[in-house]
């Protein structure tokens, strides 16, 4: 049953970015029918992200409050029913509305995948389980990229959107059906989460500023990466198909290989603190090389370093989204994992409206620098910020 949820949870992230994935790669086909320009694009994903940010930290409290199987099933037919209005827009503010609904509902995903984690898995297990859910980001940046293109040269960018969109409800019904409460969550009945005391906990802070600095990353290569090999090196939409899913797979092996070496590391006796902060050290380790990416001569060099950081990424985030279980109680955990998704979400906010500004007036060269070198400032900041003592005491051993 075990592999049967952590199955579910990785086709409902797969899903989910195949939702939000889907806009950046038809992006220049609605932009040339809506006469938008960088500026607008820019201003349109900033949109998404502020409504991202605003219903990430609610989005764990109604999970904690109306359970993992229910809270689950509302935010993922919220936003497949937002993705298929995206076929509807007629211009720039009723595309702009659908993202703003599509943000809202997405990141019930994160919250609620973890909260079945903790129910589902041991503590030395944890990192395998967020590992296996969110492997499925990777798989659906992945098959965005030929399916929305595929769908748009065949029948048109809004096709593209329905589809997307159909296969979410497909799920929901799937999740209402097989989902039970797991052998490891608490059964006493359903406390109320104290978000004002889970907020002022060292380690929800500490991982709110993490991923305030990482998040970023991983928006721009899912909203900007296809329009940077369009624009800089002169891809087609046929070639995006081909080659833009590449770096996906790397982030999908990253994220099982974070996953699994995080468990294999406390098996052999480390700590799980000691642990968990390996493994962000290590994944920082990856993402300076996407710094050359805009000198490479090549375009497949190009996507050839985005690869080692999308690796490096995965293997950050596989454990970085697996401490609030380490952390927090069972009925805190969702709103835990909502706070932390929030920093994230308004760093993302600011780096595309960033990214937006200095691509129209510069170029994608300091993105790329900064991108780079972002993982390791903030496993400096983790390391300073959540010493071990802060993670639950059987935790804390050797």
């Amino acid at each position: 049953m075990r592999i049967a949820i952590a199955l579910l949870l990785c086709f409902a992230t797969m899903l989910n970015y195949m939702d939000r994935l889907t806009l950046g790669v038809v992006s220049l086909d609605i932009r040339r029918e809506f006469l938008m320009d960088e500026r607008d694009y820019g201003q349109i994903v900033a949109l998404f992200m502020l409504a991202y940010a605003i219903m990430y930290a609610g989005s764990g409290y109604i999970v904690d409050r109306l359970g993992t199987k229910r809270g689950f099933a509302v935010f993922v037919a919220g936003w497949s029913v937002a993705q298929m209005l995206h076929a509807f827009a007629v211009g720039k503010w009723s595309l702009a509305a659908c993202r703003f609904g599509l943000g809202l509902t997405e990141p019930g995903n994160w919250p609620a995948a973890t909260k079945a984690v903790k129910e589902w898995f041991p503590p030395e297990r944890r990192s395998l389980g967020v590992g296996i859910f969110n492997s499925g980001s990777s798989l659906g940046s992945a098959l965005a990229q030929p399916l929305a293109a595929g769908l748009t040269i065949w029948a048109g960018w809004r096709s593209s959107f329905v589809v997307t969109g159909a296969l979410g409800l497909v799920w929901v019904i799937a999740w209402l059906w097989i989902y039970r409460t797991g052998p490891l969550a608490s059964r006493a009945p359903l406390a109320k989460p104290n978000w004002r005391r889970v907020i002022r906990r060292r380690g929800c802070w500490s991982l709110i500023l993490a991923r305030f600095m990482t998040d970023p990353v991983i928006y721009f290569v899912s909203f900007w990466m296809p329009e940077y090999l369009r624009k800089e090196r002169h891809f087609d939409l046929s070639m995006i198909a081909l080659y833009a899913w590449v770096p996906f797979v790397f982030g999908d092996i990253g994220y099982l290989f974070g996953g699994w070496l995080g468990g294999k590391l406390i098996d052999q006796g480390w700590s799980l603190p000691r642990a968990r902060k390996a493994l962000l050290w290590l994944g920082a380790a990856f993402m300076p090389v996407a710094a050359l990416a805009p000198w490479l001569p090549e375009a497949w060099m190009a996507i050839a370093v985005t690869c080692s950081a999308l690796f490096g990424h995965a293997l950050w985030i596989s454990n970085l989204l697996t401490i609030p279980t380490d952390l927090f109680e069972d009925h805190e955990v969702g709103t835990a994992s909502g706070l932390t998704g929030m920093g994230g979400a308004v760093g993302g906010i600011l780096a595309n409206l960033g990214t937006g500004y200095v691509v129209r007036n510069f170029s994608y060269a300091p993105i790329f620098v900064a991108a780079g070198m972002v993982h390791l400032s903030a496993a400096v900041l983790i390391m300073w910020l959540l010493p071990d003592q802060e993670f639950s005491s059987e935790d804390v051993r050797k």
